[in-house]
């Protein structure tokens, strides 16, 4: 059996690494570390929770044990898609390197940009870094990539799926072509072919286990789920979710619970602290400060429940992790095998169950046909056709029609004097204030032409007489001024000043 001692790697890295507890290298470690000592590309392939970050890590520091830093050019760069897997990459290199003199910088959002300024302007041996804040530095002048000796891009494929396609390429194009390169990644979409081939000379191809397969000491199950009715979609399966936490009992210690969309997130960890779970969110909105403090919460045992988007999805390495739940099924299949992936790890035991309802079945077909295996079914834990199940109102709307009758009487009142104030009429036609005559000198009104002899008019004492409806026939034919239309407006000018 291969021991890491046998990977002729640095003697103090060695020492790290007996330090923390390990003797034996995992398959991808043991796959990858001797071609990359070799100063060959690498392209790594391994399912989620086999150690890949180690697999770069290692002959990283090591071949960067000679040599020393220059003022803002870095000797190594690190791309990770997100700001917890840099900032895990960060620790690993922390922990191998306890015994040597490299430097390191951290670049990721939601951080100032001074303090990183000046670790850049010190000099570091390995840069640990985001796509996009890495280009910010770049564009505002604080970093030269030409001293670049190893490129690693970790979660190869998840940057293709989150958009980093441009920005890695102008990324490489900073670099020098004489670079090794190393590609880590779980799965190999067909555009990774590409930009492998475009990228790297001649790589090592290390795949330890098949593509998009999930690790064998997970225990995985579909709950499907069938609605009472439509609108009650999103609370039943709050219901369903609860009722399996519930029925995992103590076994539970603590589960990542995953949501395709950030705002389901946020009212799945609200309805769980209502029920009195001990829950949290973490997002990609959060601020950064928020989300280490919930990762770290979670990693010491203080949160049980973590609520996540994908953004935790990739590459997180959180050892104890007991169960996965699936909110909703991912709608890209790979990000099924790396959302279940965050338990089962290091060999341990892990449980994955995923709520499904009827318009998640394709999804749920794809995912089957990506892992080419069907996941067992497992009954719903409650019956969602009886009235015990509670009743969820973490997203209860305010009623349209109760704002609508607070504001009916204001507007009805502020409309009749504004608009009997202020009639329409054409200044052309209105006498002089003076020539106007008195009131007693109106011609009474049986001297004017009866407004009986209208044939309006004349309808509308025929509808009263039938019992009819009071209103005027213009009243009924007006249309989107709400409930009700005050009889004046439509009324003529003459019909006004004499009513």
């Amino acid at each position: 059996m291969t021991k890491f001692s046998d990977l002729n790697l640095n003697p103090k890295v060695l020492q790290a690494i007996e330090d923390a507890g390990y003797q034996t290298p995992t398959p991808i470690q043991a796959g990858a570390i001797p071609p990359a000592l070799e100063g060959r590309d690498v392209l790594g392939i391994a399912q989620t929770g086999t150690g890949k970050t180690a697999g770069f890590v290692l002959p990283m520091i090591t071949l960067l044990a000679r040599g020393r830093a220059r003022a803002r050019m870095p000797r190594s760069l690190v791309l990770c898609p997100t700001r917890e897997l840099a900032a895990q990459v960060a620790e690993n290199f922390d922990t191998y390197t306890k015994h040597m003199k490299l430097t390191k910088a951290l670049l990721i959002g939601g951080v100032s940009f001074k303090e990183q300024d000046q670790l850049i302007d010190k000099g570091v041996d390995v840069l640990i870094a985001t796509p996009g804040r890495l280009l910010d530095h770049f564009e505002r002048g604080k970093l030269l990539l030409t001293g670049v000796q190893i490129m690693v891009v970790d979660e190869a494929d998840r940057m293709l799926d989150m958009g980093f396609i441009p920005d890695i390429e102008r990324i490489f194009s900073l670099t020098p072509f004489t670079r090794q390169t190393l590609f880590f990644s779980a799965t190999m979409a067909p555009e990774i072919e590409r930009i492998t081939n475009t990228f790297l000379s001649a790589p090592a191809r290390i795949e330890v286990a098949r593509q998009a397969s999930a690790s064998e000491t997970i225990t995985q199950g579909a709950v499907m789920v069938k609605p009472s009715r439509r609108d009650r979609e999103a609370s039943e399966k709050r219901a369903v979710l609860r009722a399996l936490i519930d029925k995992e009992g103590e076994a539970c210690s603590n589960a990542i619970i995953f949501c395709n969309r950030k705002v389901d997130v946020d009212i799945v960890a609200k309805s769980l602290k209502q029920h009195g779970y001990n829950a949290e969110p973490i997002h990609g909105d959060l601020d950064q400060s928020q989300r280490t403090r919930t990762l770290d919460g979670f990693r010491d045992g203080s949160i049980r429940l973590l609520i996540a988007s994908d953004v935790a999805a990739r590459g997180l390495d959180v050892p104890s992790v007991s169960h996965v739940f699936n909110f909703d099924v991912p709608s890209h299949p790979e990000d099924y095998v790396h959302r279940i992936g965050r338990t089962g790890r290091a060999g341990r035991d892990g449980r994955a169950f995923t709520i499904v309802v009827p318009k998640d079945e394709k999804n749920l077909d794809a995912v089957e046909a990506l892992i080419q295996k069907q996941i067992p079914r497992v009954d719903c834990p409650i019956d969602l056709g009886t009235p015990a199940v509670e009743e969820d109102r973490t997203e209860k709307r305010p009623s349209r029609s109760r704002s609508r009758k607070s504001d009916k009487p204001e507007k009805v009142e502020q409309v009749e004097q504004t608009e009997v104030a202020e009639a329409p009429v054409a200044r052309a036609e209105r006498p002089a204030r003076d020539e106007r005559p008195a009131r007693d000198e109106r011609p009474a009104r049986e001297e004017r032409p009866a407004r009986e002899e209208r044939p309006a008019r004349e309808e509308r004492s025929a509808n009263r007489s039938r019992g009819g409806d009071r209103r005027s026939d213009r009243d009924s034919v007006v249309v989107g001024m709400g409930d009700h239309m005050p009889e004046f407006i439509a009324l003529s000018f003459d019909e006004r000043r004499t009513g």
